[in-house]
């Protein structure tokens, strides 16, 4: 209800404002100003394709499965530049699938926009005067264009993974405007049962928000939205205070962040223990089977994994489930790190110190990917640059 108020204040300001305006300035000199404005978008958009080289530019990438079957599905697309217009083909994409991460069209050209956006210039206006200059298309019956009733409740996922696909492919064309693979969309944890005995039902749903990408001249952020979101990690303060879990465990995975010139974020690690006498867990994660691509160079970020903690240890879990827990069983979710940027053999010796000194990597990831040689506790930089020149 918090949420739809603030939704219905803002319209309500927004009219307010609206009103205002046309009173001021007349409601057929405001429409032409707005339509200048779409038009402004468009010629802007169509200038930044123009530069962009002519021909097809393809990228595949794969949603680990859909709950049901564990087949990986894929989701491919193509990208035609000719002239001032973009079309973008997915073809060859899955055929639609049992569990609920169909998405529709709509959401799908969503995700599109927002992607080719991503790749213009930055003084382009975010408004429907670009989409005129984007054509999309996906083939009916597939996963990103269903036929009814296809379940689409989790289309979330699939929209990361198009979002990931396109920039893949627009990495081929504006390379310095498109990062690589983040950790392929947030993570929803669902908790729920009774607090209190059997008398205060609770639903608890956590959209743990990870890593970005590295890009052309910077590392990958870490503990923050998906570019396709607008959302943030919930505090764990704030979660203890309202479920009945203990949060054992909240920070990064080191090592998780693919290896480059420009490191990917590293993924975040949040582990619950059950208070309650009994919870039903569902999990819907990804990138589990299908780490998150570097560029140009740059590794892989390290896939997600999901466990339940006992004394034996760590007993690993599917990356989507659901299934009743009891009272003292702790799950451990780690998300995907992001992808890296750049051959990591350039990679600054001032950078992997910091990444040491800070704990996002280790020694070991240190002499494997970026092949310095240590001294002792430090990095012998003499003997390091000659190993990574020789390569």
């Amino acid at each position: 209800m918090g949420d739809l108020d603030a939704q219905l204040a803002t319209c309500n300001i927004g009219e307010r404002e609206l009103l205002r305006m046309i009173g001021r300035y007349g409601e057929e000199n405001l429409q032409s100003y707005f339509d200048e404005l779409l038009d402004y978008g468009e010629r802007l958009t169509r200038q930044a394709i123009e530069a962009w080289p002519d021909g097809v530019y393809r990228f595949t990438d794969y949603i680990d499965n859909d709950g049901f079957s564990e087949d990986a599905i894929p989701i491919q697309c193509a990208i035609t530049v000719e002239g001032s217009k973009v079309s973008v083909d997915f073809a060859g994409s899955s055929p639609q699938v049992r569990g609920a991460i169909n998405s529709t069209l709509s959401f799908v050209k969503s995700a599109t926009y927002l992607s080719v956006r991503c790749a213009l210039e930055a003084d382009v206006p975010n408004n429907a005067g670009v989409y005129r200059c984007i054509e999309i298309t996906a083939p009916e019956g597939s996963i990103l264009n269903p036929r009814m009733p296809a379940p689409v409740a989790a289309r979330a996922l699939t929209g990361y993974r198009v979002v990931d696909c396109v920039l893949g492919a627009l990495a081929q064309i504006a390379p310095k405007k498109v990062m690589a693979a983040g950790e392929g969309g947030n993570t929803v944890i669902a908790l729920s049962g009774y607090a209190k005995g059997a008398s205060e039902p609770f639903i608890l749903v956590d959209m743990i928000n990870g890593a970005w990408g590295g890009r052309f001249n910077k590392d990958g952020m870490e503990g923050v939205t998906n570019p396709s979101q607008n959302m943030s990690n919930m505090p764990i303060e704030t979660l203890e205070a309202r479920y009945p879990i203990v949060m054992e465990a909240y920070g990064f995975a080191e090592d998780s962040g693919g290896a480059g010139e420009y490191r990917g974020g590293l993924g975040l690690v949040r582990e619950y223990r059950i208070e309650a006498e009994e919870v039903v867990a569902q999990i819907r994660s990804d990138r589990a089977n299908h780490a998150p691509y570097g560029l140009f160079g740059g590794g892989s970020g390290a896939c997600s994994a999901n466990y339940l903690r006992s004394d034996d240890g760590l007993s690993p879990l599917p990356s989507k489930f659901t299934r009743t827990l009891h009272r003292g069983a702790i799950i451990r979710h780690e998300q995907a790190g992001g992808g890296g940027y750049g051959d990591p053999l350039k990679r600054t010796l001032e950078g992997i110190e910091a990444d040491l000194a800070n704990g996002k990597i280790t020694r070991e990831y240190a002499e494997q990917r970026h092949k310095v040689v240590f001294d002792g506790d430090k990095i012998d930089r003499a003997r390091s640059n000659t190993a990574r020149n020789a390569k």
